[in-house]
């Protein structure tokens, strides 16, 4: 209201100044029968003189100090957003702050949590002890960019640090540090997952095209032994019997579920992270690059003399089953 002037309703597009924003972190889930609790994070306002088009999209950046892009906020909706909530996020319905701006004619908010992005999941993921939350923004200079109406305006904008906190900023770029490794190699170990299981199928399916030639054997057997090296990487990294959100109650939390559990306790506080914390990292981190680089060999080495004895086999590349059999 104080920036409120005839040129910021009349023009296309208007960003506003944003207002200090403050490393606190409060409930701000809705709560049943009680009134809803402020955002947490920056909050951005900016107006629009008339609603946008389909086809057209409306864009929120959010930079860093050096200009280098920290997030980004479309209009559009992500169809390729995957994730995985654990169980108290499930049972008291606790959301992450929608990722979706506003584009409506007239006044807009979003707010941003101030959170780097999240980790990468994959369908069907179950986590216990953590998340996939990104880092939180340490204090210092950003700036917002809005795209809007044919329009690029930007704003400078500034995090400080909770006020009721005397935490030295190197303890909060400590902080960030070990969370964005985290966050990496939880990705990392999710994208590995992601390719198990790609290949799988399709070894699965080229065993299915070898039926009834002369190549079954050996390549039903091929595929078998590259398969159980593929999933025994992928037990290693994460829990396959989990189905519901409380499996893990009944089986052991496997790597990726613990490093994420790690990154729980170091963002649980505006501190730096412990000796402790730094020692279970190196460990995990370890111990999933092992399996990374046995799945590696497997794929450098099995998956291509599968391929060729799949070649040599002459195994057709369609195979058209008879109707009435199916």
């Amino acid at each position: 209201l104080r920036q409120m002037s005839k040129p910021t309703v009349e023009t296309a597009a208007h960003l506003f100044e944003p207002s200090v924003a403050h490393r606190f972190f409060g409930l701000a889930f809705p709560v049943p029968n009680r009134g809803q609790n402020p955002p947490n994070g920056a909050l951005f306002y900016y107006s629009l003189k008339n609603e946008p088009k389909a086809e057209e999209e409306i864009a929120l950046e959010i930079l860093d100090g050096t200009g280098a892009l920290v997030r980004r906020f479309s209009s559009k909706p992500d169809p390729t957003k995957k994730g995985g909530g654990g169980f108290l996020a499930e049972m008291f319905g606790i959301t992450t702050p929608p990722d979706q701006l506003p584009a409506k004619a007239g006044l807009n908010r979003f707010a941003w949590d101030l959170r780097y992005p999240e980790a990468t999941g994959f369908d069907g993921m179950i986590l216990w002890s953590g998340g996939l939350d990104g880092p939180v923004a340490v204090p210092g200079a950003y700036q917002a960019r809005l795209t809007a109406a044919g329009q690029v305006l930007t704003r400078p904008f500034e995090v400080r640090k909770d006020p009721r906190l005397e935490v030295p900023a190197a303890d909060l770029q400590r902080q960030f540090d070990l969370a964005l490794k985290i966050r990496d190699k939880l990705s990392e170990t999710h994208a590995a997952i992601q390719r198990i299981r790609d290949v799988r199928e399709q070894l699965k399916s080229a065993s299915e095209r070898a039926k009834g030639s002369a190549g079954e054997k050996p390549v039903a057997e091929a595929a078998e032994a590259l398969t159980k090296k593929l999933t025994a990487v992928e037990e290693a990294l994460y829990q396959t019997k989990n189905k519901s959100s409380q499996d893990p109650l009944n089986y052991p939390i496997r790597l990726n579920d613990k490093l994420a559990g790690l990154g729980s306790v170091v963002r649980s506080a505006d501190a730096a992270p412990t000796a402790q914390s730094l020692a279970v990292y190196a460990d995990l981190a370890g111990r999933i690059d092992r399996e990374l680089a046995a799945l590696k060999r497997a794929l450098d080495e099995d998956v291509p003399a599968f391929v060729k004895l799949v070649k040599d086999q002459d195994v057709p590349a369609i195979v058209l089953r008879d109707e009435k059999k199916k």
